[in-house]
Protein backbone atom coordinates (compact mmCIF):
# COMPACT_ATOMS: atom_id res chain seq x y z
CA UNK A 1 0.00 0.00 0.00
CA UNK A 2 1.26 3.30 -1.28
CA UNK A 3 0.88 6.30 1.41
CA UNK A 4 0.44 9.64 -0.07
CA UNK A 5 2.90 12.17 1.57
CA UNK A 6 0.55 15.23 0.49
CA UNK A 7 -1.26 16.97 2.90
CA UNK A 8 -3.51 19.53 2.56
CA UNK A 9 -2.70 23.22 3.00
CA UNK A 10 -4.15 24.77 5.98
CA UNK A 11 -7.06 26.98 4.99
CA UNK A 12 -6.16 30.42 5.91
CA UNK A 13 -7.91 32.23 7.84
CA UNK A 14 -10.31 34.65 6.23
CA UNK A 15 -10.24 38.26 7.37
CA UNK A 16 -12.72 39.70 9.58
CA UNK A 17 -15.56 41.33 8.39
CA UNK A 18 -15.19 45.02 8.89
CA UNK A 19 -17.45 47.66 9.31
CA UNK A 20 -18.62 51.60 10.06
CA UNK A 21 -15.58 53.57 11.43
CA UNK A 22 -13.17 50.47 11.43
CA UNK A 23 -13.58 49.83 7.43
CA UNK A 24 -13.88 53.29 6.27
CA UNK A 25 -10.51 54.09 8.64
CA UNK A 26 -8.68 51.40 6.95
CA UNK A 27 -9.65 52.50 3.61
CA UNK A 28 -8.31 56.06 4.48
CA UNK A 29 -5.38 54.31 5.23
CA UNK A 30 -4.84 52.18 1.99
CA UNK A 31 -5.35 55.73 0.03
CA UNK A 32 -2.65 57.10 2.05
CA UNK A 33 -0.83 54.22 0.98
CA UNK A 34 -1.00 54.37 -2.67
CA UNK A 35 -0.78 57.94 -2.52
CA UNK A 36 2.37 57.93 -0.77
CA UNK A 37 3.88 55.07 -3.13
CA UNK A 38 2.05 55.18 -6.28
CA UNK A 39 1.54 58.90 -6.59
CA UNK A 40 -1.91 60.54 -7.76
CA UNK A 41 -2.27 59.43 -11.31
CA UNK A 42 -1.28 55.63 -10.64
CA UNK A 43 -4.02 55.56 -7.26
CA UNK A 44 -7.29 54.07 -8.07
CA UNK A 45 -10.39 53.30 -6.24
CA UNK A 46 -9.54 49.46 -7.27
CA UNK A 47 -6.33 49.55 -5.73
CA UNK A 48 -7.59 51.42 -2.92
CA UNK A 49 -10.20 48.25 -1.76
CA UNK A 50 -7.55 46.07 -2.47
CA UNK A 51 -5.63 47.72 0.08
CA UNK A 52 -8.03 47.79 2.33
CA UNK A 53 -8.96 44.13 2.07
CA UNK A 54 -12.61 44.84 0.96
CA UNK A 55 -14.46 44.99 -2.14
CA UNK A 56 -14.54 47.77 -4.68
CA UNK A 57 -18.67 48.63 -3.84
CA UNK A 58 -17.86 49.03 -0.06
CA UNK A 59 -15.48 52.40 -0.80
CA UNK A 60 -17.60 53.51 -3.99
CA UNK A 61 -20.51 52.97 -1.21
CA UNK A 62 -18.74 56.04 0.56
CA UNK A 63 -16.72 58.21 -2.11
CA UNK A 64 -18.52 58.73 -5.11
CA UNK A 65 -14.61 59.80 -6.58
CA UNK A 66 -10.91 59.29 -5.71
CA UNK A 67 -10.89 63.02 -5.04
CA UNK A 68 -13.39 63.06 -2.34
CA UNK A 69 -11.90 59.92 -1.15
CA UNK A 70 -8.56 61.56 -1.02
CA UNK A 71 -9.87 64.50 0.54
CA UNK A 72 -11.08 62.62 3.53
CA UNK A 73 -7.90 60.50 3.52
CA UNK A 74 -5.63 64.15 3.67
CA UNK A 75 -7.60 65.21 6.82
CA UNK A 76 -7.98 62.01 8.43
CA UNK A 77 -4.24 61.74 8.22
CA UNK A 78 -2.56 65.08 8.80
CA UNK A 79 -1.03 64.85 11.95
CA UNK A 80 -1.46 68.18 14.49
CA UNK A 81 0.58 70.45 14.79
CA UNK A 82 2.76 70.73 17.53
CA UNK A 83 3.06 74.15 19.84
CA UNK A 84 6.57 75.31 19.21
CA UNK A 85 8.70 75.21 22.51
CA UNK A 86 10.03 78.79 23.43
CA UNK A 87 13.75 78.05 22.97
CA UNK A 88 15.16 81.79 24.04
CA UNK A 89 15.21 83.26 20.58
CA UNK A 90 13.38 84.04 17.56
CA UNK A 91 15.97 82.32 15.62
CA UNK A 92 15.72 79.18 17.19
CA UNK A 93 11.93 79.19 17.43
CA UNK A 94 11.28 79.74 14.06
CA UNK A 95 13.93 76.75 13.08
CA UNK A 96 12.37 74.53 15.20
CA UNK A 97 8.76 75.32 13.39
CA UNK A 98 10.31 74.29 10.36
CA UNK A 99 11.93 71.29 11.08
CA UNK A 100 7.96 70.45 12.11
CA UNK A 101 6.58 71.39 8.97
CA UNK A 102 9.60 69.22 7.74
CA UNK A 103 8.56 66.21 9.51
CA UNK A 104 5.18 66.79 8.49
CA UNK A 105 6.02 66.92 4.86
CA UNK A 106 8.08 63.57 5.24
CA UNK A 107 5.28 61.41 6.72
CA UNK A 108 2.99 59.26 5.04
CA UNK A 109 0.50 61.93 4.79
CA UNK A 110 2.76 64.30 3.54
CA UNK A 111 4.23 61.95 1.18
CA UNK A 112 0.82 61.95 0.28
CA UNK A 113 -0.13 65.12 0.08
CA UNK A 114 3.11 66.33 -1.95
CA UNK A 115 1.84 64.01 -4.73
CA UNK A 116 -1.16 65.68 -4.74
CA UNK A 117 0.09 69.15 -5.03
CA UNK A 118 3.17 67.84 -7.79
CA UNK A 119 0.66 66.06 -10.11
CA UNK A 120 -3.02 67.38 -9.97
CA UNK A 121 -3.80 69.33 -12.70
CA UNK A 122 -5.19 72.92 -11.66
CA UNK A 123 -8.66 72.16 -11.52
CA UNK A 124 -7.58 69.25 -9.38
CA UNK A 125 -5.52 71.05 -7.35
CA UNK A 126 -8.71 73.81 -6.14
CA UNK A 127 -10.38 70.58 -4.59
CA UNK A 128 -7.61 70.46 -2.37
CA UNK A 129 -7.17 73.82 -1.30
CA UNK A 130 -9.59 73.71 1.62
CA UNK A 131 -7.73 70.40 3.01
CA UNK A 132 -4.04 72.11 2.09
CA UNK A 133 -5.34 75.15 3.78
CA UNK A 134 -6.66 73.35 7.10
CA UNK A 135 -4.23 71.07 7.52
CA UNK A 136 -0.72 72.29 6.65
CA UNK A 137 -1.11 76.68 5.92
CA UNK A 138 -2.79 77.38 8.64
CA UNK A 139 -1.78 75.90 11.16
CA UNK A 140 1.38 76.58 10.41
CA UNK A 141 0.56 80.93 10.19
CA UNK A 142 -1.35 80.37 13.49
CA UNK A 143 2.19 78.78 15.40
CA UNK A 144 4.29 81.34 13.22
CA UNK A 145 2.33 84.26 15.16
CA UNK A 146 3.14 83.57 17.95
CA UNK A 147 6.61 83.07 17.51
CA UNK A 148 6.58 86.26 16.26
CA UNK A 149 4.85 87.81 18.99
CA UNK A 150 7.12 86.22 21.71
CA UNK A 151 9.98 87.72 19.44
CA UNK A 152 8.30 91.44 19.80
CA UNK A 153 8.13 90.82 23.38
CA UNK A 154 12.20 90.10 23.93
CA UNK A 155 12.47 92.90 21.61
CA UNK A 156 13.90 90.98 18.62
CA UNK A 157 11.04 91.50 16.51
CA UNK A 158 9.83 95.17 15.03
CA UNK A 159 6.33 95.20 16.18
CA UNK A 160 4.78 95.57 12.91
CA UNK A 161 6.20 92.55 11.54
CA UNK A 162 3.23 90.70 12.72
CA UNK A 163 1.12 90.94 9.54
CA UNK A 164 -0.15 88.17 7.15
CA UNK A 165 2.24 89.14 4.20
CA UNK A 166 5.53 88.18 7.12
CA UNK A 167 3.27 85.07 7.87
CA UNK A 168 3.24 83.76 4.67
CA UNK A 169 6.68 83.89 3.73
CA UNK A 170 7.30 80.53 5.31
CA UNK A 171 4.90 78.32 3.92
CA UNK A 172 5.09 79.92 0.51
CA UNK A 173 8.67 79.56 0.36
CA UNK A 174 8.60 75.57 1.62
CA UNK A 175 5.64 74.83 -0.78
CA UNK A 176 7.40 76.54 -3.48
CA UNK A 177 10.72 74.74 -2.84
CA UNK A 178 9.08 71.72 -2.65
CA UNK A 179 6.60 71.91 -5.64
CA UNK A 180 8.94 73.55 -7.99
CA UNK A 181 12.05 73.17 -7.34
CA UNK A 182 11.74 69.80 -5.87
CA UNK A 183 14.03 70.51 -3.07
CA UNK A 184 14.16 68.55 0.20
CA UNK A 185 14.58 71.14 2.49
CA UNK A 186 18.32 69.63 4.04
CA UNK A 187 19.19 71.31 7.64
CA UNK A 188 21.13 73.63 6.13
CA UNK A 189 18.34 74.82 3.48
CA UNK A 190 16.51 75.52 7.11
CA UNK A 191 18.81 77.51 8.55
CA UNK A 192 19.80 79.37 5.14
CA UNK A 193 16.24 80.78 5.12
CA UNK A 194 15.89 81.52 8.48
CA UNK A 195 19.41 83.56 8.62
CA UNK A 196 19.18 85.35 5.23
CA UNK A 197 15.28 85.77 4.70
CA UNK A 198 13.37 85.89 8.29
CA UNK A 199 15.44 87.27 10.46
CA UNK A 200 16.80 89.73 8.72
CA UNK A 201 13.15 90.42 8.04
CA UNK A 202 11.93 90.60 11.49
CA UNK A 203 14.72 92.77 12.93
CA UNK A 204 14.20 95.88 14.16
CA UNK A 205 15.38 98.78 12.90
CA UNK A 206 18.92 100.12 13.47
CA UNK A 207 20.04 96.44 15.54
Amino acid sequence: MVTSSWTAAPAQAASPRRRGAVLERAILDAALEQLSTVGWNGLTMEGVAAGAQTGKAAVYRRWSSKEELVADALRAGLPSPEDVPDLGSVRDDLLELCRQARRTMYSRPGFALRSVIHECDAAQARRFQEVILAGVVEPTVRLLGEVVARGIRRGEVRPDAANSYVFDVIPAMMMYRSKVCASEWSEQDLEEMIDRLMVPLLRPEGT
